[in-house]
């Protein structure tokens, strides 16, 4: 096996419970290294949106932030709240959920540092409506989070008990047929950029639209994107550089294959 291998973990570990994921991802909250600059400060926040969106530039067209002016919004594990600062930014009611004590904590001070309002709650995605209140969300957003649960069937067994008749659900899930997928099968890749994560389902477009069914949604559209072209150990040291077999694609090139083998699926979704 190349040195470049990484040890494969498989997207659910056997025994796994709500309490291993939290656990896991109060060791280290998503995004947490995504600056330098002392955690927590204004700096901080800045630089780890700026990355961010640097690397995920699909993120602000999918939540269409503006759009939730005046609006109802949920999201499903907010992490930091760099996602959630915009829906705030942009006018929204937002409301926000999170297992992870330390990620709910980091956003709590983000709207404290830049002086938004917001509603944070602590609790499990899939006993959501046993902890969040409030009814018929305009939209219920989660951004790679349900697949990192045991049960996402439950989370979005939840959500369908939240969400307005004329509401909509906006979430990311891993995709299988994509280029990372079988960077993982091979053993040269892992979901996320710390090891050892418990759970990280991966779904076909067919899979999607069964498990949202199930729970009450209808799927009415799926986009799929995102290849990470950077050098890893370049990445991680704040250094931009693409790998060089995307570098030689021509853009529109590296963009139809992320159409085609993204990680990301982008699920719109309304409930019937």
């Amino acid at each position: 096996m190349s040195e470049l291998a990484v040890q494969y973990h498989p997207e659910f570990v056997p025994g796994t419970t709500v309490e291993d994921v939290q656990a896991y991802w109060n060791r280290r909250p998503c995004n947490l290294r995504h600056s330098t600059k002392p955690v927590g400060t204004k700096g901080y926040f800045d630089d780890v949106e700026e990355r961010k969106y640097l690397v995920e530039p699909h993120i602000p067209g999918f939540a269409d932030f503006p759009r939730w002016n005046g609006k109802k919004v949920l999201e499903i594990g907010c992490g930091l709240g760099t996602d959630a600062a915009n829906f705030a930014r942009a006018g929204a009611d937002y409301h926000a959920t999170d297992l992870s004590d330390e990620s709910l904590k980091l956003a709590r001070q983000r709207f404290e540092v830049f002086g938004l309002k917001g509603q944070f709650t602590p609790g499990n995605a899939e006993q959501l409506s046993s902890v969040i209140t409030e009814r018929d969300f305009d939209l219920l957003y989660s951004f790679g989070v349900i697949h990192h649960t045991p049960n996402p069937d439950k989370v979005l067994g939840e959500a369908r008990k939240l969400i307005a008749k004329d509401g909509e659900l906006r979430v990311m899930l891993y995709a299988k047929n994509s280029w990372k997928d079988i960077m993982i099968e091979a053993g040269l890749d892992q979901p996320e950029a710390q090891a050892g994560c418990p759970v990280a389902f991966r779904y076909t477009h067919d899979e999607v639209r069964e498990l949202f069914a199930k729970q009450g949604f209808e799927v009415t559209r799926i986009d799929q994107t995102h290849i990470f072209p950077y050098v890893i150990e370049k990445y991680i040291k704040y250094e931009y550089e693409i790998q060089p077999w995307f570098k030689a694609m021509p853009q529109q090139m590296f963009e139809a294959l992320e159409r085609a083998m993204g990680w990301h699926l982008l699920i719109y979704a309304r409930p019937v």
